[in-house]
């Protein structure tokens, strides 16, 4: 299976899927799509990225296009307007940047440093405009991010996003505390830890704003839409769980779907893997049944009024998106350096991160 190019090259390269990463279904029934703007959103947010000192320079000359981070973005949200796309984007990459800097807080016991910073990432979601220059560049590389995203849709929508991320900080928190204490949650409480972690309901809320339109509470709540949203965030978190697990293996991480099932039902590894796989593929098989129904759904709002047309349209408009998100997530597992583990020096320590500005030496 050829993937998408990433890099600079127009060529499409060859990517391997390993046999036990491998999902046919994904490859033949999930097409892969990209964003026309693709090209120009990886420049600006490269660009991005060193402006607001996210990244050291040699860092994004050297890794920045490799991470992949604007394809799965592009791959995902391929009908946004660019400024919304960039936006996006950009607040895509910051998140992983913030990931990093909390991974390396706990590596290294700071857990000072890390109290300072979650407190002034919640002051940062309230007031955006305050801290767009404050001294931590991650502080002020997300307040930019909320000044922007905060701009596309109506004081409600962006109210109900701070709700969303407020709940994300604190399951970093929840998360900063069980590696410190090697904590290995159990199976049902680690799936509700994973799907504030890896913030379903951020990137489920900002369909709306790729669409173009804030969805009525009636209309967003609906099984018929919720479903689907739930599933692809669900498929994602699981298939980068399964991916990821060598590399969370090395960094002694206790957050990972395999580890839970190793640590409490008694699973061999390999078992583990087996496991998470058949939950990944039953996502799948549940999803395409449930973009039927949202289909039908969206067929109900449009009844002929100039509302209904346009929620209509905006719910077939997202739940497009949401099919997007396998392909997107599937390839950026190829793709991009970050789960290419064997390849680091030091399987522990990711080779694009920080270090000098994370404290190690």
């Amino acid at each position: 299976m050829h993937a998408l190019p990433h890099g600079t090259t127009s060529t499409p390269m060859a990517v391997a899927v390993p046999p036990s990463l491998a999902l046919p279904v994904i490859e033949e029934s999930f097409p892969r799509h990209l964003h026309p703007y693709w090209p120009q959103l990886q420049e600006k947010t490269r660009r991005w990225l060193l402006e607001k000192r996210l990244m050291p320079a040699d860092k994004v000359a050297e890794y920045a296009d490799g991470l992949c981070y604007t394809d799965l973005m592009a791959g995902y949200y391929t009908g946004a307007p660019d400024d919304v796309l960039q936006a996006i984007a950009d607040y895509s990459a910051w998140f992983f940047v913030w990931d990093d800097r909390h991974d390396r807080d706990i590596v290294h016991g700071r857990a000072a440093d890390w109290r300072r910073l979650r407190s002034r990432l919640h002051t940062a979601l309230d007031s955006p405009q305050r801290q767009l220059n404050h001294q931590d560049p991650v502080v002020a590389g997300f307040a930019d991010s909320m000044v922007r995203l905060y701009s596309f849709l109506p004081p409600t929508w962006n109210a109900r996003f701070a709700r969303h991320f407020h709940a994300v900080i604190e399951a970093y928190d929840r998360e900063f505390r069980n590696r410190t204490e090697g904590y290995v949650p159990g199976v049902e409480e680690y799936l509700g830890l994973r799907r504030l972690t890896f913030a379903h309901w951020i990137w489920t809320d900002l369909l709306e704003p790729s669409a173009g339109l804030e969805l009525p509470d009636a209309v967003r709540k609906d099984p018929a839409y919720r479903r689907p949203a739930l599933l692809s965030q669900e498929f994602a978190a699981w298939y980068n769980d399964l991916c990821s697990l060598p590399k969370e293996i090395a960094g002694d991480e206790v957050h990972n779907l395999g580890i839970s099932l190793v640590t409490h039902e008694g699973m061999t590894l390999e078992e583990a893997v087996g496991d998470i796989r058949r939950r990944i593929e039953e996502c799948i098989t549940e999803f395409i049944e449930a973009e039927r129904a949202a289909e039908r759904f969206a067929d109900g709002l449009d009844d002929g009024t100039a509302r209904g047309k346009e929620l209509g349209a905006a719910v077939r408009a997202c739940v497009g998106t949401m099919r997007n998100w396998f392909s997107s997530v599937y390839w950026f597992h190829h793709e991009s350096g970050r789960y290419m583990v064997d390849s680091w020096a030091d399987r522990s320590t990711p080779p694009y991160v920080n270090n000098e500005a994370a404290g190690e030496k």
